[in-house]
């Protein structure tokens, strides 16, 4: 049931019918009257995907249908897409398989699926760099006959590339009152090329915890260079940790540093 993210919507259809799925009784379009409803996209988080792993997530939503179309007769399943509309996208991506579905009642049935996401890593690939950001959630029914019914703007969500974020604090002890050096590196997931490269220009949160304490507060806010990488100084007040954090945008999930300990003398 999947469909590269870079092929026309209509080749959907051409791919779903290729399941064995019973070829509809009824005349015209007999899965017209399926709707979808309550479509959950991997628990409602943002799916984030590394530089060359697979992500498979799990998608849950319920299908209603008229009770004279067996449920049998049609394959079903969620899926992302961009564009105007979803009969016209501009990207689209399906799960490898259709979904699986339990009837409730004679016309409503309560689904789940699956929907893989494949970097340049992957030995298929259907994300690039550019496809980064918001999607909406959208779905297909398609009988044995090719017929079909697309449903959209089921929902919204966000692709993000993996991002990772480091963090060293020298020297280490220090003397009170001294200067500390604070370095570090913001880089996330190159789906073109499967490596990570520096995420430039972005506004990262320099942070100080107490030891002792559980709680960070934020000292300053600096950007990242042309490679994504950080600098700055701060003063030597007590013992404690120091970390970078990033809030986070559409198209790169938030992360923190874990905390480098100094030790003040």
């Amino acid at each position: 049931m999947r469909i590269r993210a870079t092929v026309a919507a209509v080749s959907g259809a051409l791919a779903l019918s290729a399941l064995a799925v019973p070829a509809a009784q009824a005349a015209g379009n007999p899965v017209s009257g399926v709707t979808f409803s309550s479509v959950v996209i991997n628990s409602g988080k943002n799916i984030v995907v590394g530089a060359s792993a697979q992500v498979t997530i799990s998608a849950t939503y319920t299908v209603t249908h008229p009770s004279s179309v067996s449920l049998s007769s049609f394959a079903n399943g969620p899926m992302l897409y961009r564009g105007t509309s979803v009969t016209s996208p501009t990207d689209v991506i399906f799960g490898d398989d259709p979904g699986t579905c339990t009837a409730s009642s004679s016309t409503v049935a309560k689904c789940t699926a699956k929907i893989e996401f494949r970097p340049a890593g992957s030995a298929e690939v259907d994300l690039t760099d550019a496809q980064a950001g918001a999607w909406k959630v959208g779905a297909l029914a398609i009988d044995g006959s090719d017929n079909a019914k697309w449903q959209g703007d089921l929902g919204t969500k966000n692709v993000q590339r993996l991002s990772k974020l480091t963090v060293n604090a020298a020297p280490e002890p220090v003397k009170k009152g001294k200067t500390v050096t604070v370095t570090g590196a913001l880089t996330r997931a190159n789906w073109d090329n499967a490596k990570y490269q520096g995420y430039t220009g972005q506004s990262v949160k320099l942070q100080f915890r107490k030891a002792g304490s559980t709680t960070y507060t934020t000292i300053k806010t600096i950007k990242t260079d042309s490679s994504g990488n950080l600098k700055t100084t701060t003063t030597a007040t007590a013992d404690g940790y120091f970390r970078y954090s990033f809030a986070g945008t559409t198209t790169t999930p938030a992360v923190s540093a874990a905390g480098d300990y100094v030790d003040v003398q």
